[in-house]
């Protein structure tokens, strides 16, 4: 019990550190922009991951808690119903207090409580359970931190960047599809690590044969979609998608920059020429779909996609904050799927408070696999269900294409 504690202790506080790490390279006035609904401020995200492990965590095991602020209680909370009322998403930037300062000293607060928790004899089980879950929580909020941070700098008029080094070139992807066999996989969580509850249980899904791209659908690929006039011909798209296009006026990948006859591209580095090689990022699944129609192609089901990543090297170390490699299988862009987001067979949401944690967002959304250029390291598994709306796209998402074997 010692040593799970100790190990568990000390993933927790890198965990946290990294957090800060990742909100270091902002100004103070980064920290509470919200330029559209969707993105939340990193002040915000601070505050939240805090708010999640006094919440979940020391109000209900460490004896003698006293909350930091009751205020906290429902400014940061997302979007647990059973816990009471919470401040709509879209309004989070409209807060300029608490400060930056405070919610600092917030964090703080919570980590020494819980360095004070764990060091306690004769935890539960299910506490220290819920702490790994909170390290895993705190994960997924640092790629929505990257993903929020670079819509807030790119919204700057003056060129804004999170890192001054400059992206290398690109290498050439591969034309090479693997094959499978038409057969009975399995697919969901196995083992005995923490997963989360949407991703079991592992059951038996039968798949028709297909054939799954090698590489990453490239800028150049996507160019050659748009000078087609792509999205002026309705064929190509989703009744939704074409309503999306039309109304929203969508005639390119989010963060692409037409300069003159040029196309450019931002990114956490800086403003870069569109390099043709790299994969392409930033896309909705309706353009997703519109692409793979236009091909001639498809979208994998995400049953196909966890098949072909089980089936493919391990990812590659990630060497920048933008995808660089169309050739590697996983940990450059979240790959859309065909597959809307439902549950599996015999699916059992986690029990008491973190009930709310993923069932309820089984409505209208797709799923995506592979992980990103921002999903922290030891966070993914490919049995990891990623999920959005079909038209969002200031996610890491790009596209990985299959077709029917005949």
């Amino acid at each position: 019990m010692i040593d799970q504690k100790e190990s568990l202790l000390k993933r927790l506080q890198e965990t946290r550190q990294e957090t800060l790490t990742i909100c270091s390279r902002l100004e103070i006035e980064d920290f509470v922009v919200q330029p559209t609904p969707d993105v939340s401020p990193p002040k915000w995200h601070l505050g939240h991951t805090s708010w999640f492990f006094e919440e979940v965590i020391l109000s209900a095991f460490k004896k003698d808690y006293l909350v930091f602020n009751p205020q906290y209680r429902t400014l940061f909370n997302s979007y647990y119903k059973a816990i009471g009322s919470h401040t709509s998403q879209a309004d989070r930037g409209n807060l300029s207090r608490p400060s930056v300062a405070e919610v600092m000293q917030y964090r703080h607060h919570i980590d020494e409580h819980l360095t004070m928790l764990l060091s306690q004899d004769n935890l539960p089980n299910s506490c220290l359970s819920l702490i790994e879950t909170g390290i895993h929580h705190e994960q997924q909020h640092q790629e929505l931190l990257f993903m929020d941070i670079k819509m807030i700098l790119a919204s700057n008029h003056l060129p804004t960047a999170y890192i001054s080094t400059p992206l290398e070139a690109a290498p050439v992807p591969t034309d090479e599809w693997t094959s499978f066999e038409e057969g009975i996989a399995e697919v969901g969580y196995e083992g005995n690590a923490f997963s989360y509850d949407n991703e079991r249980p592992r059951h038996k899904s039968y798949l028709y044969p297909f054939t799954m791209s090698q590489s990453l659908v490239t800028n150049g690929d996507f160019l050659a979609f748009i000078e087609d006039g792509g999205y002026a011909q309705a064929q190509h798209w989703l009744s939704q998608g074409w309503d999306w296009v039309t109304e929203k006026n969508i005639q390119h990948p989010l963060y692409w920059i037409m300069k003159g006859s040029d196309w450019s591209e931002y990114t956490l580095h800086g403003i870069s020429s569109l390099d043709l090689n790299k994969p392409l990022v930033h896309i909705s699944y309706f353009e997703a779909a519109a692409f793979a129609k236009w091909k001639g192609l498809r979208l994998p089901t995400e049953q196909e996609l966890e098949v072909f990543l089980m089936n493919s090297p391990p990812q590659d170390d990630k060497t920048s904050y933008h995808p660089n490699d169309a050739k590697a299988t996983s940990g450059q862009v979240w790959c859309w799927t065909a597959s809307q987001y439902s549950q599996y067979p015999r699916f059992k949401a986690f029990d008491g408070l973190l009930n709310e944690y993923n069932g309820k967002f089984m409505c209208n959304q797709f799923v995506l696999k592979g992980n990103c250029v921002a999903t922290p390291k030891n966070h993914y598994r490919h049995s990891y269900r990623n999920f959005y709306l079909p038209e969002q796209r200031w996610m890491f998402s790009g596209i990985r294409l299959a077709k029917d074997t005949v």
